[in-house]
């Protein structure tokens, strides 16, 4: 009964919300003129908890730089200006991309409808989705990448983040067999089984959790609520002090006179910032009702009028300092520690196996990964750093970059000192790292799941 009466009552919701958006139609105005170095997207709309992430999403998705933002949504109604570049600091000038903003964002667009829902979650069936959340070790990476070769997983994508001792990683597979999606119940259950003994380890303490479906979910926004829910914001009591000069300036202070609550930022700029900070007020149910961004320079300054969703301001200075650690996590969670490389080949299966043990296997340790496959080549980057703590050798890299091959690994801002040294033909790490990597998996599993 409860639950036709729900459902019964998200088909009324819906109705509604359509009528409203009838009546009231989103209104884009993309203006190229008034602005010297930017273009000025205006989104004008009928008010709903959540649309304002759902804009600034649809324009991180873009690899729009947003350099000011002004958000105004008091009442009924939202006015959200955006100043926007290329990754180059240009306008944005062609017209597929403009028209792909005005059918996202305008009148024939369907975010606002779906904000009551979790956004940016769409459905498919060419790969099995797994989100992983767990505790962070070196050669965690290596290890989870192991166990989908030796079950004939191939990663086609994947987004890894670490923060404060937790792992986080969203990886989409397909079944080596099929090409698709894994249809196999049997074997959708050895994957969780085995990936949650290697999340888990030894910390017993702190839980571990693998989530298998099939669907394409948005990656960044799901990456920030397994780990918000893991709680990665709460730290050691004494830890990290060295590291207080580095951490976002977060603020929070009650504007009486205006039943507010307002939240300043300020902190290193880099890019999706701006869809950080508000992915976590929108997960913690904050709203924002008045907004000013400016990201003009090496430091990025943001303010925000919120209140919770129950319309009150921040009630207490434990609510105040949850606020805080929670916006510092969700910057902290995407800064990019370490030397940055860039893996560019021919996928196969157990390519990130391989790669990652030999990372592994030279005292490397992956802080950050994105792995993408197009057209049939892998496209990773990794972010990684000395297993002990200490700077990166260089010729710890070089010679991994000699393993792997000098055109099939770059790194990415290295120091002067990262000299080239004699290439090697890649043939060697394509064919003798495959059988190396299917002794290690083998090895691997029997040793840890035995």
């Amino acid at each position: 009964m409860e639950a036709t009466v729900s459902y019964s009552q998200n088909i009324m919701d819906d109705e509604y919300e359509k009528f409203i958006r009838r009546m009231n139609p989103p209104r884009v105005v993309i203006d190229n003129e008034s602005c010297k170095n930017a273009t000025v997207i205006q989104v004008d709309s009928a008010n709903k908890h959540g649309i304002l992430l759902e804009v600034v999403q649809i324009l991180t998705d873009l690899n729009f730089i947003i350099t000011k933002a002004y958000i105004c949504s008091d009442g009924g109604w939202f006015m959200d200006v955006f100043n926007v570049t290329n990754q180059d600091g240009n306008k944005i000038t062609e017209e597929p991309i403009l028209d792909y903003i005005m059918k996202s964002l305008g009148p024939d667009s369907c975010f606002a409808s779906s904000m009551r829902r979790s956004v940016g979650v769409t459905t498919g069936m060419d790969h099995t989705a797994i989100e992983l959340i767990g505790s962070d070790r070196p050669g965690l990476l290596s290890e989870v990448s192991a166990v989908l070769t030796n079950l004939r997983c191939n990663v086609v994508n994947a987004e890894v983040w670490t923060h404060n001792t937790r792992a986080a990683a969203i990886m989409q597979v397909t079944d080596d067999e099929t090409g698709g999606a894994i249809a196999d119940a049997e074997k959708l259950s050895m994957i969780k089984k085995l990936l949650c003994n290697v999340l888990r380890g030894s910390n017993k303490s702190r839980g571990a959790k693998t989530l298998v479906s099939h669907g394409v979910t948005h990656t960044d926004r799901r990456l920030h609520q397994l780990m918000f829910a893991d709680r990665d914001y709460e730290r050691a009591t004494g830890d990290g002090s060295a590291d207080d000069k580095e951490r976002p300036n977060v603020n929070v202070v009650n504007w009486q006179d205006k039943d507010y609550s307002v939240v300043t930022i300020r902190c290193k700029d880099r890019p999706k910032l701006l869809f950080d900070t508000i992915c976590t007020l929108t997960d913690m149910q904050y709203v924002v009702f008045h907004g000013n961004v400016d990201t003009e320079g090496p430091e990025a300054y943001q303010e925000y009028c919120i209140r919770h969703v129950d319309g009150s301001p921040v009630k207490s200075d434990a609510e105040r300092q949850r606020v805080i650690q929670c916006l510092e996590a969700a910057i902290e969670r995407r800064v990019s520690e370490g030397l940055k490389l860039e893996l560019c080949t021919t996928d196969r299966v157990g390519l990130l196996s391989d790669v990652t043990r030999i990372f592994r296997e030279n005292s490397l340790t992956v802080t950050r990964a994105e792995v993408t496959t197009r057209a049939g080549k892998a496209l990773n980057t990794f972010y990684v750093q000395d297993s002990s703590g200490y700077p990166v050798d260089t010729k710890i890299i070089e010679s991994v970059r000699q393993t792997i091959g000098q055109t099939i690994l770059r790194v990415k801002g290295c120091p002067e000192e990262l000299n080239p040294v004699q290439q090697e033909s890649p043939t060697r790490f394509l064919f003798g790292g495959l059988f190396k990597s299917r002794s290690f998996c083998n090895f691997g599993l029997v040793r840890s799941y035995s």
